[in-house]
């Protein structure tokens, strides 16, 4: 498997991830990129200049995911949007590889945090189909994973659940923000992130 850069004139590579998306998106996320028309213009739009697109492949050029990353705060944060892995090469190593990359990349630019948000449309943690108001701190410090919700597997990178919009999907339906810091640089880094003291 091979990372690299999507390019905005490898057409047969960006009909790929198009058709990913889609296909990626569509048992819980299906109103994410429905059809092939709203896949293409999000992967044109990873092309711009405050973005990062990097995908995936085999050997043969098969495309096997894709991850971007979209500049915000002067650079400073960066969004990892989107992440999807084709259906059949799922629990390889993939996903975890595109981030790692993304994240690479991230701090070759000077980007201090990588943060990704994870809805959750389908009842699939305890902040799904329930009134997170008034306290919507304690619900988020009670977070659990009802049926394998994606938070855990940006746990599992390093990432740290950082808030959540409640509704921002319909009533009942929050989004789930995670994020990390990727900055190289060691004024922080002798913290401990579980009691965030020096260790």
């Amino acid at each position: 498997m091979l990372i690299i850069d999507l390019c905005a004139d490898d057409h047969e590579t960006i009909q790929q991830v198009a058709a990913l998306l889609v296909q990626g998106f569509n048992e819980h996320w299906p109103n994410a990129w429905p059809d092939m028309d709203v896949a293409l213009q999000e992967v044109q739009e990873s092309f711009g200049s405050d973005r990062i697109s990097r995908v995936a492949v085999d050997e043969r050029g098969t495309v096997l995911g894709w991850v971007g990353g979209i500049s915000q705060y002067g650079g400073n944060v960066w969004e990892l949007h989107p992440l999807v892995v084709h259906p059949d090469h799922r629990g390889k190593g993939i996903g975890r590889a595109l981030v790692v990359n993304v994240e690479e990349k991230v701090a070759g630019r000077g980007g201090l945090t990588l943060w990704v948000g994870t809805d959750d449309e389908d009842h699939m943690t305890t902040l799904s189909d329930v009134d997170l108001y008034p306290n919507v701190l304690e619900h988020l410090a009670r977070i659990r994973n009802l049926r394998n919700h994606p938070y855990e597997f940006y746990q599992k990178l390093g990432f740290f659940v950082v808030g959540v919009m409640p509704d921002a999907n319909g009533l009942g339906k929050p989004d789930i923000y995670m994020a990390k810091r990727v900055s190289n640089d060691d004024r922080y880094n002798t913290l401990s992130p579980d009691t965030r003291e020096p260790a």
